[in-house]
């Protein structure tokens, strides 16, 4: 049985109420180092392997956007907090195939880094009568696709970006991107904000930068991040290694 099973729902909601305040404070002092207003960040929480009574206690917590990189794991979790003012974010790596099932429940999907994705995704709003906010991601590995983490390469983004504005049931929100592994998030986020930049030269409305996770955030507000992507800070560590 893990942390988490052995809480009743009370010391969950407490727990949870602790890691929300102290991921909060960070967001505050980054912002202030920044010389950034708060208002600007969109704090999403991961919830990939912890259940749905956690994203209710954080939507009574007041939080209202949940992240899931897992279609198998986020539809039914959507369904079952169907009932909750919830922004549901699609964070992972999709498969075309999958694009009709995310596209049934995710408002935000970040992770679009190629046209075979683009037209599935489009085919799928429309098919749901839906508008789907896509962002495209961004390789910030210098080997190509790194760990096979997907992305885009940043010369390959422009044209991505203007395939997602012009497609039927979606709408451009911006770009997303991962730190490399073990290395310095600092370089490659301010390379993403020159690459988010050049995104709203031709789209000014793409305003979206989502960059930054419990241990980067720091950094990622610092380089203009708009979305941060947090789940060890706010919900503990992993239940299980979900494969």
């Amino acid at each position: 049985m893990t942390h988490q099973e052995h809480l009743t729902p009370e010391q969950r909601r407490a727990e949870l109420a602790e890691g929300l305040a102290a991921v909060r404070a960070r967001i505050a002092a980054a912002c202030a180092a920044a010389g950034r207003d708060e208002a600007e960040i969109t704090l999403i929480a991961v919830t990939k392997t912890f259940p749905a009574s956690d994203v209710r206690l954080l939507a009574g917590l007041g939080l209202t956007d949940v992240g899931e990189n897992r279609d198998q794991e986020a539809r039914p979790k959507a369904a079952e907090c169907a009932d909750l003012p919830l922004t549901w974010h699609f964070v992972g790596r999709l498969q075309s195939n999958k694009a009709r099932a995310v596209a049934g429940y995710a408002d935000v999907v970040h992770s679009v880094d190629r046209s075979r994705l683009v037209s599935a995704l489009s085919e799928a709003a429309v098919r749901a009568d839906r508008t789907l906010r896509c962002l495209v991601q961004v390789s910030l590995d210098e080997e190509e696709a790194a760990q096979g983490r997907g992305g885009a390469a940043p010369d390959a983004v422009p044209g991505l970006a203007d395939e997602i504005a012009g497609a039927a049931g979606l709408e451009l929100g911006g770009v997303m991107a991962v730190a490399p592994l073990g290395a310095d998030p600092l370089p490659a986020f301010t390379r993403l904000a020159g690459v988010a930049g050049e995104v709203r030269r031709n789209h000014p409305g793409a305003r979206i930068v989502s960059a930054g996770m419990s241990g980067d955030l720091e950094q990622a507000i610092a380089c203009g991040a708009t979305h941060l992507r947090v789940g060890t800070a706010l919900l503990g560590g992993r239940r299980a290694i979900v494969r």
